[in-house]
């Protein structure tokens, strides 16, 4: 029996792929678990349209991402913060601020996007560097100075 996988399935395929598997396989666990539906003429022409649509939407995504990137990628981003007299921070810099102070330049990222390249949390003034993925295939380094407040 021919199916259509509606979600990823160990050992068998990925979403959206039309594989061949036992009747009863397909019967009484794949169909029913809403993890599969008969591959019909039909339904194959609704996959054809979702991926084709997929694929245009996935583009322009990409693009905005671009065009996004080049914009953030000479940008010096300045965050201030309480210190102590030798220079260490009281508490880190962490993604929010960086989101923050990156918003207030005119983006819409959220913190989630951002990931710092330290191993160690940023705890003392300096120039550091931190990735923002804005799309699974476009990350921007991004550099940004803590400074004392």
């Amino acid at each position: 029996m021919e199916i259509i996988l509606l979600q990823d399935v160990e050992r068998l395929g990925s979403k959206d792929s039309i594989v061949k598997v036992k009747d009863g396989y397909a019967q009484n666990y794949l169909i029913p678990q809403k993890k599969a539906i008969t591959a019909t003429v039909t339904a194959k022409k609704i996959l054809a349209e979702n991926i084709r649509q997929r694929a245009h939407k996935e583009a322009k995504l990409k693009e905005e991402a671009t065009v996004i990137a080049k914009q953030l990628e000479n940008k010096k981003i300045t965050i201030g913060a309480k210190t102590s007299s030798s220079g260490k921070i009281f508490g880190s810099v962490n993604t929010i601020q960086i989101a923050e102070a990156i918003n207030k330049k005119g983006f819409e990222l959220d913190r989630k996007q951002i990931i710092l390249t330290e191993e160690d949390s940023i705890k003392e003034v300096g120039t550091y560097t931190a990735k923002i993925k804005l799309h699974k295939e476009v990350v921007v380094e991004i550099e940004f100075e803590v400074v004392a407040e």
